[in-house]
């Protein structure tokens, strides 16, 4: 089973931005430990970042026939990005929205996620755990559904 994991804008600063909410850990450390606990899960996961909504896009377009499922923390685009919503809703490859921090308790703006309607779930609110239970859920759910 293959999936890819992409991290959106400023993400690439974890560990350094606003260590209060984010903590100390860097994006790095992260997409470590996924691709650890997915090998365990059986599980390969590759993992991508970028600051440019136009690349995400093409990285979720390429996704298709090559992943079977897609962890996506969007970072702000969570909030603006249609096109990224589109590019998920095209490739009809089971998503699964991440977030590190409980986008649903900060502020008004960040309520709204653009994508969450067209993943099969949403993981915010526990720090790095959401990536690991993102990865968890997605891995169940793809194997409930062979």
């Amino acid at each position: 089973m293959k999936l890819l994991l992409i991290n959106g804008p400023n993400l690439n600063m974890l560990g350094i931005r606003e260590p209060e909410k984010y903590g100390n850990i860097s994006l790095s450390d992260i997409e470590e430990t996924i691709k650890t606990l997915g090998k365990e899960y059986g599980a390969e996961v590759d993992c991508y970042q970028s600051n440019h909504e136009g690349e995400i896009v093409d990285k979720i377009q390429s996704a298709l026939g090559s992943y079977e499922g897609l962890i996506v923390n969007a970072g702000g685009l969570t909030h603006t990005s249609v096109s990224i919503r589109d590019a998920i809703s095209a490739v009809n490859i089971p998503t699964v929205e991440v977030h590190m921090t409980n986008i649903h308790a900060r502020e008004e703006f960040r309520h709204t996620s653009m994508i969450s309607g067209v993943s099969i779930a949403q993981v915010v609110g526990f720090g790095v755990n959401s990536y690991k239970f993102a990865l968890y859920g997605l891995v169940e759910y793809l194997k409930n559904r062979e």
